[in-house]
């Protein structure tokens, strides 16, 4: 049998990944007339989309008339506290009016007001109601809405393909190389251009928001090896309420809906401890401050028997809640025959959302290496240390669409077809050299740097947990050289878990690496060893791969200077500081 046997596809662009980020691309690619279709891992109808639940954000003034698109730059730079970038979240703030409303006319039936403009709800942190919403199944609502609209397009949308190897010659990405998790046969994508849309790396805890065979980290690794950069990998957001139990369920979200609709939480003591930590805000503060709150009262002995805190919106009428947030009702009935209109849930920090990522140009996309862009949340620049609910939605039809853009003004101007069988041969290569029989078995390997990711580079860290943790990712790395891997007519998890232990291993050490090197404490990336955020270290953390592609390189990047119109907003803002933090913060940054 000849294991480098593959059939080959071409396309203008090929799009990586079948969530909101993919399709929104691959859509704008296919109104302009190009070849494109979408390879996902997962099935296209349950992409990692659907669970983004609460709403999408846009400056639209339906409730609150004073809100704006600079305010909404303001909330989101200044609770990223000030390492993203403010270009980027200049374009998401200005365009996210105009693209939730195309959504919404395309068929994602936002909720609505009696004037039929589209409601808008309370989300943590932002001064003004801009969060648009389905119930509390919003991302969705938006998935069904783009797959009928790829669908409508004709885009062909391949599922069950596992994404090895991008194709690279003198620095230009001409495709790449996937197996079908099926039947194991191998295809080579020629194109163009290509476009990541991948998620992010949260699935690497053992507490995540995210499921099995999602967020391994695996456009990352691709990037990486392509000749990319990674930016703020330390920056990973631990969303403040995850299920506890059953044990099947820890760590599924509990959607920021709920605080957003009332709820409040509580400790064993009875009482509501946002008070403590931000009692302006109380329950709607950042998520950073909401987790290290939840976290604090659970290490600290005041949290329930199960290692939780109490949300509660039993106070609300059941009609209220099911017309809210009907999935959370549904979902705390089916598991735990709990029903919330009548008891608090229990709730704990779960690792949520990777703020880091491909560093990328905020304009275009596009990435270091030429003809490859990333969109979503594989790519990084828009949450710097703090991600905003409700941003993540915005971004991936942003986003999406301004890659999709790119890739079809780089196909229309490519003038040379690139193509290397050196290239394709290293690609089988690296799923050839997994095919044997060895001592280690991917799955438990997977499980254990789960733990040690929860336990090392948790909610709070230090530099003693991190290099320990480190070395513990190290000797891990070290046994999948002897992994086992089987390869049989019916079964090709073993390839699957190979991977995505492999892509794991590599985004869990930048992920260290950088958090030792970010000696402070700022939004998500919280140190028991420096409590506080020092000024000094204003800058974004890069990480690549060398020359040779085994080692991580770590860099500092200075950050990028505020525009003079960025500058005036701030220096004109009637932003309520809601905390002494804020205040200073405003005042650096105007130096």
């Amino acid at each position: 049998m000849n294991l480098n046997e593959h059939i080959t596809k071409v396309s203008n662009v090929l799009v990586i990944g079948c969530g909101g980020a993919g399709l929104r691309s691959a859509i704008e690619i296919k109104k302009a007339g190009l070849d494109v279709y979408i390879l996902g891992k997962r099935p296209k109808n349950d992409a990692h989309t659907v669970l983004a639940a609460g709403g999408i954000n846009a400056a639209l003034g339906n409730i609150d008339k004073e809100d704006s698109w600079q305010q909404h730059f303001l909330d989101t730079y200044l609770e990223g506290y000030k390492i993203a970038d403010p270009d980027k979240i200049e374009i998401m703030a200005k365009e996210a009016p105009v693209l939730v409303k195309e959504i919404d006319d395309w068929g994602a039936n936002f909720a609505k007001l009696k004037n039929d403009e589209l409601d808008q709800r309370f989300f943590g942190a932002h001064k003004f109601r801009r969060t648009c919403y389905s119930g509390d199944f919003t991302g969705l609502s938006i998935l069904k809405t783009l797959l009928k609209k790829a669908d409508d397009l004709k885009i062909p949308i391949y599922d069950n393909q596992y994404v090895t190897e991008l194709l690279i010659k003198e620095n230009v990405c001409f495709g790449a190389m996937s197996f079908n998790t099926e039947s194991s046969k191998r295809t080579i994508h020629l194109a163009d251009a290509v476009i990541l849309c991948t998620g992010g790396h949260t699935r690497i805890w053992k507490k995540s928001s995210s499921r099995a065979k999602e967020n391994t980290g695996d456009g990352y690794y691709l990037a990486l090896k392509a000749g990319c950069q990674l930016i703020d990998m330390e920056m990973v957001q631990f969303h403040p309420s995850g299920m506890v139990f059953p044990e099947e369920m820890e760590g599924t979200l509990v959607t920021e809906a709920v605080r957003g609709e009332g709820g409040k939480l509580i400790n064993i003591n009875g009482e509501r401890f946002m008070k403590n930590y931000d009692p302006k805000r109380m329950e709607l503060s950042t998520r950073d401050k909401v987790a290290i709150a939840n976290y604090t009262e659970i290490i600290e002995a005041r949290g329930t028997k199960n290692g939780g805190v109490f949300l509660d919106i039993s106070h609300k009428s059941r009609e209220f809640i099911i017309d809210k947030i009907p999935k959370i009702y549904t979902q705390f009935k089916e598991s735990q025959k709990l029903d919330i209109s009548k008891s608090p849930m229990e709730v704990a920090p779960t690792a949520h959302y990777s703020m880091g990522g491909i560093y990328v140009n905020p304009s275009d996309l596009s990435t270091s290496v030429k003809g490859l862009f990333a969109a979503g949340e594989v790519a990084g620049g828009l949450h710097g240390a703090n991600r905003l609910g409700g941003n993540s939605l915005a971004e991936i039809l942003i986003f999406g669409k301004r890659a999709g853009i790119a890739s079809i003004i780089f196909s229309k101007k490519l003038t040379k077809k690139f193509s290397s069988s050196e290239s394709v041969n290293l690609a089988h290569e690296n799923i050839n050299k997994f095919l044997k029989y060895g001592k280690h078995f991917a799955k438990p390997l997977q499980n254990e740097l789960r733990m040690v990711m929860w336990e090392y580079c948790g909610v709070i860290k230090n530099k003693d947990l991190l290099t320990k943790g480190l070395e513990k990712i190290k000797t891990i790395k070290t046994k999948l050289k002897d992994i086992d891997t089987r390869k049989n007519k019916s079964n090709f998890e073993d390839l699957v878990s190979t991977f995505d232990l492999q892509s794991s291993l590599i985004s869990a050490e930048a992920t260290i690496i950088s958090a030792i090197e970010r000696k402070e404490s700022r939004g998500a990336h919280q140190r028991s060893d420096f409590p506080k955020i020092n000024n000094s270290l204003d800058f974004n953390l890069v990480i690549s791969l060398d020359s040779h592609k085994e080692n991580l390189i770590i860099s500092k990047l200075p950050l990028k200077k505020l525009k003079s119109n960025l500058k005036n907003i701030i220096s004109n803002s009637n932003i309520e500081e809601s905390s002494k933090r804020d205040v200073k913060l405003k005042n650096k940054l105007l130096e």
